[in-house]
């Protein structure tokens, strides 16, 4: 090929056009810039100096304020779904990878789900403030600590279900190639675990809208004395609007809160579900993807790609530095006398660490509440429990076909997706003061009525779990339906229900978990002087935490996080253990 037919090329061509800057590149560049900006001036009001009960937090009610607080409450938003994200990598590997650790993470993960998050607060508040004392980066910090509860178990468990129902083939594959722990984790691990990781970034998102009230107005003691600092963000300015009673702040609040579930999607949510279909498993593509207008822009900006040049040797590096943890392959020869003693230290450890917490426990219920207080206590998680296995029954009759048809529909989703978005990530709870009325004037007592509200928050969980193990379903398993003519029942018994099964089992026990975490503001709820109370263990956490008793707080938490466990071993691990062994794609 002469010079002049290679200059005229194609491969030439298009090498030039890749070093040229365009349009893109320049609103990528002022788009980075601005949010720099930003993030700069937001994080240096979060490191203000305070001191709680010297020194004031103002929070204004004026709607003019409304665009500030909502980008101090994006930035917390991010800040823990960036921590969630980290937590879920790390801890879940670890939970799939290291045989002894699983016996220990899970239950352990089992439980901080269980944990509600006005448990967490208190603990957070003391720790935080007393690192930062006289600077106001301690309560922001406790704020993003509880919006961070609320968004990485599910994603946690995602991960980790994902690890452990991996394809044989790949874990084959990863050793044949003799590929290390590092290289299979980037190479095979989180790409293989994509789909449903992001589906559940966005359903944590949706979480941490839920509790961002919660997680803003804080009530903090000073000298016996509980005083409620409300951090500037939207949802402190949601809470300042309904103690107003004004409805018309509320409604800007809420549609402000719509703005950023929108844009949140377009920006950020959109783009990663479209580029995550470059990691589905099949041999055919399919005939439609999800597409992303950001994601167009970003592919054909150079930015990106110079970036990616620039990090990749630190990738070189990382790959030599990571070579003496071994390869990703399992020994064929263990040494058993090894092995026994090794297990033996690490239960020893283990026993001995619980025993321990297990009897500070003890001794201190023992003197702040008493056991006699737990029967009733108990008595209390039944009655939670019954509407938890309502709400779990209802959202799956419910939302599982509407998912399937989502996930499995690219078109559909293009248009659904946002809609779920913000079904999932708008904060229920402000609607709560208005259903109050609403069963006020029906009559409706909130022993039924608190299922509806838990559903509000908790039902997302399972439809954004179906819709990404739908989605994941290859298309060569679709056309392979069409081509044998399969009935619709013959669809969902032999290949839809089953490919969604892992998928379905995640959502559930997350649900179950976002449930009875949703109890604590679903059986107390208020409107100026109106209150309805359900009998129920969130009504009594939710009334402990407001009345600042710390010991019947950590009763009603440890009664909570019994059931949610017992429930999880007994029913809830069996099914992942059937997913594990018969229902992964």
């Amino acid at each position: 090929m002469s010079p002049a037919t290679t200059r005229r090329g194609l491969p030439v061509r298009e090498a030039l056009r890749g070093r040229g800057l365009n349009l893109y590149d320049l609103l990528l560049a002022v788009g980075i810039i601005a949010i720099l900006y930003v993030v700069v001036r937001l994080g240096q009001a979060m490191t203000v100096n305070f001191a709680p009960g010297r020194t004031e937090v103002k929070l204004s009610t004026d709607v003019a304020d409304v665009p500030y607080y909502a980008a101090r409450s994006l930035l917390r938003m991010f800040i823990a779904l960036f921590l969630s994200t980290v937590f879920t990598l790390v801890y879940g590997t670890a939970a799939a990878r290291l045989r002894r650790a699983e016996k220990v993470l899970v239950p352990i993960l089992d439980v901080l789900q269980s944990i509600p998050i006005l448990v967490f607060l208190p603990v957070a508040l003391t720790f935080f403030i007393k690192l930062f004392p006289s600077n106001l980066i301690g309560l922001e910090l406790a704020s993003i600590f509880v919006i961070f509860t609320s968004q990485a178990w599910n994603m946690t468990f995602s991960f980790y279900h994902s690890l452990i129902s991996q394809p044989t083939e790949l874990d084959e594959a990863a050793r044949m190639y003799r590929l290390t722990k590092w290289q299979r984790f980037w190479k095979l691990d989180v790409p293989s675990s994509m789909i449903g990781l992001v589906w559940n970034m966005m359903m944590s998102m949706g979480g941490g809208w839920f509790f961002l009230t919660a997680s803003e107005a804080v009530t903090v003691f000073v000298g016996g004395k509980g005083l409620t600092e409300s951090l500037p963000g939207i949802g402190s300015y949601m809470g300042a609007a309904a103690a107003e009673g004004s409805y018309t702040k509320v409604t800007i609040a809420i549609v402000t809160m719509v703005i950023l579930v929108v844009g949140t999607n377009f920006f950020v949510f959109r783009p990663l579900v479209a580029w995550s279909e470059r990691f589905r498993l099949e041999t055919s593509a399919s005939a439609e993807r999800p597409k992303s207008v950001v994601l167009d822009a970003l592919r054909r900006s150079v930015i990106p790609h110079a970036l990616g040049r620039l990090t990749r040797p630190i990738g070189r590096f990382l790959d030599r530095a990571t070579r003496p943890f071994g390869l990703a392959e399992y020994p064929l020869h263990q040494d058993e006398r090894r092995r026994r003693l090794g297990d033996i230290i690490f239960w020893i450890v283990i026993v001995g660490a619980s025993g321990f917490v297990a009897i500070s426990g003890i001794l201190y219920l023992n003197a702040h509440l008493g056991f006699s207080h737990f029967p009733s206590l108990i008595a209390l998680g039944f009655a939670t429990f019954a509407r938890v296995v309502v709400l779990l029954v209802v959202s799956t009759v419910v939302w599982v076909p509407v998912g399937v048809k989502i996930g499995m529909s690219p078109r559909l989703s293009r248009y659904a997706q946002p809609m779920v978005q913000v079904l999932a990530s708008f904060p229920a709870i402000l609607l709560f003061p208005f259903i109050t009325a609403i069963f006020l004037g029906l009559g409706v007592p909130l022993n039924y009525g608190a299922i509806l509200l838990m559903m509000l928050g908790a039902q997302w969980y399972i439809l954004f779990n179906v819709i990404a193990g739908a989605s994941a379903i290859p298309n060569d398993m679709r056309e392979m339906m069409t081509v044998m003519r399969l009935t619709r029942r013959q669809r969902w018994r032999q290949v839809i229900l089953p490919a969604i099964f892992p998928a379905y089992v995640t959502g559930g026990i997350t649900a179950a978990g976002g449930a009875w975490n949703a109890s604590i503001v679903a059986e107390l709820v208020a409107w100026h002087h109106q209150t309805l109370n359900a009998y129920g263990l969130g009504n009594y956490i939710s009334t402990a935490s407001n009345e600042g008793k710390f010991a019947l707080l950590i009763g009603g938490g440890i009664v909570m996080s019994a059931f949610v466990v017992l429930a999880n071993r007994l029913f809830w691990r069996r099914l992942y253990r059937l997913a594990e062994s018969r229902f992964t794609l």
